[in-house]
């Protein structure tokens, strides 16, 4: 992956965490990793555990943010909540969710949109 996709990644999610923050929300983790992939931020809404997914693009000439979770990544998705709930058995009780925060950038770096998804990967 490219520095300027990283950086672009990172400032999605720093984006991303401020505004979840705004909500109330408290972050537990950030970029948590096992060998089958990453969850970009973890955090608690009230008592519901949520692991989210932030998706940043500069337009929408590849498509737009939300697009860039298919069936395949949502699966992903749902299997490392799977996993994370296994090796954080204090959130074993919780419910818990895959949410998506889509940010679309401007050719400054200004958010042009930004969506959050609640519970936007579902199982069955």
């Amino acid at each position: 992956m490219s520095t300027g996709r990283i950086a672009l990644g990172a400032a999605g999610e720093r984006l991303a965490e401020r505004t979840l923050g705004k909500l109330g929300w408290r972050i537990i983790e950030r970029n948590w990793r096992s060998k089958h992939g990453e969850i970009d931020l973890v955090a608690l809404d009230g008592n519901e555990l949520v692991l989210v997914e932030v998706k940043t693009r500069r337009g929408s000439r590849l498509g737009t943010a939300e697009e860039a979770v298919d069936a395949r990544k949502a699966a992903r998705l749902i299997a490392l909540g799977e996993e994370y709930v296994a090796e954080h058995p204090e959130f074993a009780n919780l419910y818990w969710r895959v949410d998506i925060v889509a940010i679309t950038l401007d050719a400054r770096g200004a958010i042009e949109r930004m969506s959050h998804l609640r519970n936007a990967c579902v199982t069955g």
